[in-house]
């Protein structure tokens, strides 16, 4: 459980780039970062480009003003003349700067965090892994749901043969708040998100389906994504060539098999963000609507639901939380159990603690590179007319 005690003998020095007034991320970052005291501490920021705008938003979140800086390149250029100077470089930034801003802050000695999709190209991220590994720096790439305790359950449940060999794998995230076109044009964090100059080569499979990509990557490591197809529609017609809508059909190494759906139009939904593994003896099924419960359905058996944070979890999905069953988690606890992660992970890097490093689970940039592959083939299989690609 964790209870705010300290993992890293002091809080990082952490600076965000972007996440100002009007970005959407901003919060979810700040709040992710800051929940366990003993992990980070914001020193520095960049957050808006406009610069009244950054020193005012800034000052009102307790950064000294002279920390407050122009641009990323300023910050980084002056931090680096401090002795306390920022160690981590936050990005919640729109996709098409994540680029120079991670190569930028890799090449002065940060550990960067990033938001996703990392990249528009693998050749990008490819080049990325090779500076991070020369640079000896750690980059995280922040998929916000994959810190719900009860997605290590699932893990260590397929991990331990519970659901027997898996067979199928239903992922879905889908909402209805992107129905209305006006959103695109009156809202700040839509905006960039359907200009292909700055989201890249898709909307919602970048924006949406990356995160459970992640999500299945982490319950079932062990599958390895052979090929994909995609279909992706544009339904609000101005965001062509984006998609607002995809679906994704997808082979893995194994033999087993999977589907996606991704969407910004599903008219009336809140929220449809599933997982489902469906194994030979059995299947799982977890809900960001209902996180605190994953459903456990056994061939011939009574549905079985079970609680986060009940002494019949398995130990590594108990590791991860912080209330006890009586009380809801929610996605902040999310986010704060990915940056202690982060923390550790920066920290253990920074010792030579190579074998506490090797222990994490979390998404790292290997993580974030597959997702940049994943719709840059869905999108690839979809501009063919919908046809199989290979994964790599």
């Amino acid at each position: 459980m964790l209870i705010g005690e300290k993992k890293i003998s002091r809080p990082l020095r952490w600076g965000m780039i972007g996440g100002g007034r009007t970005a959407n991320v901003g919060p979810k970052h700040r709040r992710g970062a800051l929940y366990d005291n003993t992990a980070f501490k914001l020193v520095c920021g960049a957050f808006d480009v406009d610069p009244t705008r950054n020193v005012e938003f800034g000052t009102n979140l307790g950064v000294d003003k002279d920390r407050l800086y122009p641009d990323y390149k300023t910050m980084i250029a002056e931090e680096a003349k401090r002795e306390d100077g920022v160690e981590v470089v936050d990005i919640a930034t729109p996709n098409f700067l994540h680029y120079e801003m991670v190569k930028a802050a890799l090449e002065a000695g940060l550990h960067v965090i990033c938001e996703k999709p990392l990249f528009f190209e693998v050749a990008q991220g490819e080049e990325i892994m090779k500076l991070a590994k020369e640079k000896n720096r750690f980059v995280g790439v922040c998929y916000g749901f994959s810190g719900h305790p009860l997605l290590m359950q699932m893990r260590k449940m397929v991990e331990s043969g519970d659901l027997g060999e898996i067979n199928m794998v239903e992922l879905s995230y889908t909402h209805g708040f992107g129905c209305d076109a006006l959103a695109d044009v009156k809202a700040e964090g839509q905006k960039w998100r359907v200009d292909p100059k700055k989201s890249g080569p898709s909307f919602v499979l970048g924006d949406l389906s990356t995160h459970t990509f992640y999500m299945s990557e982490l319950v079932c490591p062990q599958l390895k994504l052979k090929q994909l197809l995609c279909d992706r529609q544009s339904f609000v017609k101005s965001r062509a060539p984006l998609e607002d809508n995809a679906y994704v059909l997808m082979r893995y190494e194994n033999g087993a098999v999977g589907r996606m759906w991704a969407s910004a139009v599903n008219a009336g939904c809140m929220d449809g963000h599933r997982v489902r593994i469906v194994g030979s003896k059995a299947s799982i099924e977890w809900s960001d609507n209902q996180p605190n419960e994953l459903l456990y359905q056994v061939q011939g058996e009574p549905i079985r639901k079970m609680i986060r944070a009940m002494p019949y979890l398995y130990d590594e999905a108990n590791a991860f939380e912080r209330l006890g069953a009586l009380h809801a988690e929610g996605l902040i606890e999310s986010w704060a159990n990915i940056y202690i992660q982060f923390a550790v992970a920066i920290d253990a890097i920074n010792r030579g603690d190579k074998e506490t490093l090797d222990k994490l689970v979390l998404p790292d940039l290997a993580h974030g590179v597959d997702g940049v592959r994943w719709v840059n083939k869905c999108v690839e299989s979809a501009d063919k007319g919908g046809v199989w690609v290979d994964f790599e």
